[in-house]
């Protein structure tokens, strides 16, 4: 045989043990259930050491030769309560009919007191010790309370015996989701005569009551015809009121209307005297400008011009005098160039003038010769006139080449 192939059976032989031997070891624990594996100890974070460890809700391999699993059931465990004869405060026996739902705790530590006395006991054998302890509480909360109170109010009976048997069941690792009390009796019949008692009470208050609301209805009776008399009454008032309000409101529209009649008449009025007013205005208006364009305006202009005139007058004159300063200026300076000759070259430049002024005047009068014949002395001793003329027109000649005698000679005006 093939040695290879005997090492591939033997691990896949020893892989199918494994398989098995795993499915055999591994434990799921289911949500209604908690799983125990007892054995190894372990420390509780408390402190505490515990030969177990509890699996709730997942999944776990069991280790062989050192660990046993347990399972208890969370399940709900109905139980019925059934107390005779237990009395009541007062010393009146009570039988008490109820049901409770019962079940083992989930949570730590009660689950420890539940594992450390239920593990391993039978379900009834659980219920069992729920409903003694139960029992014993109602019995206890029975002598604390009157048939009436049982009777009266089953709820807060109810309540009562929850809360006192609710620690008891803790200790020994239980919870009390619900308890509901369904029936409770008597043999001497106290409850009976008490519900006839409180029959006779309910029957008497009824009557009183039915009593009551006949009154009260006969008095409601009178009361709404009075209300409906009244209403009546101020339903007429009111028409009353509203034909009274409607003839002021028509009287103050009347008046209104007038009141705004008049006004719109004055208005009217004062809206024409003010249109009149505004043809006025414009007829002011249209003459005022008229003015402005037909004497205002042209005399503006004639004002203008004038002015422009005037200014243009004075500015040629002040140019004619500045022009006039200008050559007095130069003749000065030409005076102080010349010196004391100047004085005389201007005489003889106005005596050529005044020789054409008065020589045009002779017009066609032929003079052969001239001859200016002296007056004498000046009487100062200076020299004769004759003589200065013809010196005088001797130096004009020399000095301007002009000959002021030569046209008289020759018979042609100068």
């Amino acid at each position: 045989m093939n040695p290879i192939g005997i090492l591939i059976g033997v691990g896949i032989l020893a892989a199918f043990v494994l398989f098995i031997v795993m499915i055999r070891l591994m434990y799921i624990c289911q949500p209604n259930e908690v799983l125990i594996f007892s054995g190894a100890r372990r420390r509780m974070a408390d402190g505490r050491v515990l030969g177990y460890q509890i699996i709730k809700g997942g999944r776990r391999v069991r280790r062989p030769l050192v660990e046993v699993v347990d399972r208890m059931d969370l399940t709900n465990m109905p139980i019925e309560l059934a107390v005779t004869g237990a009395y009541s405060k007062g010393g009146i026996p009570l039988n008490v009919h109820g049901i409770a739902n019962v079940k083992i705790a989930g949570e730590q530590p009660m689950l420890d007191n539940a594992i450390e006395r239920f593990l391993g006991v039978e379900r009834h054998r659980i219920m069992q010790v729920a409903k003694e302890t139960l029992e014993g509480n109602l019995r206890g909360v029975l002598a604390t309370l009157t048939p009436e109170e049982v009777n009266a109010d089953k709820i807060k009976f109810a309540q009562s015996l929850l809360n006192e048997a609710e620690d008891d069941l803790r200790h020994i690792g239980l919870e009390l989701d619900t308890l509901k009390i369904q029936d409770v009796s008597d043999e001497v019949n106290y409850l009976d005569s008490i519900g006839r008692k409180q029959s006779a009470e309910v029957l008497k208050k009824a009557t009183i009551a039915e009593a009551r609301n006949k009154s009260d209805s006969a008095l409601q009776s009178a009361e709404n015809r009075k209300q409906t008399e009244i209403s009546r009454l101020d339903a007429q008032l009111g028409t009353l009121r509203a034909d009274m309000a409607r003839r002021i409101t028509d009287a103050e529209t009347k008046q209104v209307a007038m009141v705004a009649e008049a006004k719109g008449g004055v208005a009217a009025k004062l809206a024409r005297a003010q249109a009149e007013v505004d043809v006025q205005k414009a007829r002011v208006e249209q003459v005022r400008r008229q003015l402005q364009a037909d004497v205002i305006e042209p005399a503006r202009a004639n004002k203008a011009a004038a002015e422009a005139q005037a200014k243009g007058e004075a500015a040629n004159i002040v140019e004619q005098g500045r022009a006039t300063a200008a050559a007095m200026q130069e003749i000065a300076t030409s005076w102080r160039r010349v010196g004391d000759n100047a004085r005389q070259v201007f005489l003889m430049q106005k005596v050529d003038q005044l020789m054409r002024i008065v020589m045009s005047t002779a017009g066609d009068l032929k003079v052969d010769r001239l001859t200016v014949l002296g007056s004498g002395s000046d009487g100062g001793g200076g020299t004769d006139l004759a003589a200065k003329l013809i010196g005088l027109s001797e130096q004009l000649k020399a000095a301007t080449g002009v000959d002021v005698v030569a046209p008289f000679a020759t018979g042609s005006p100068a």
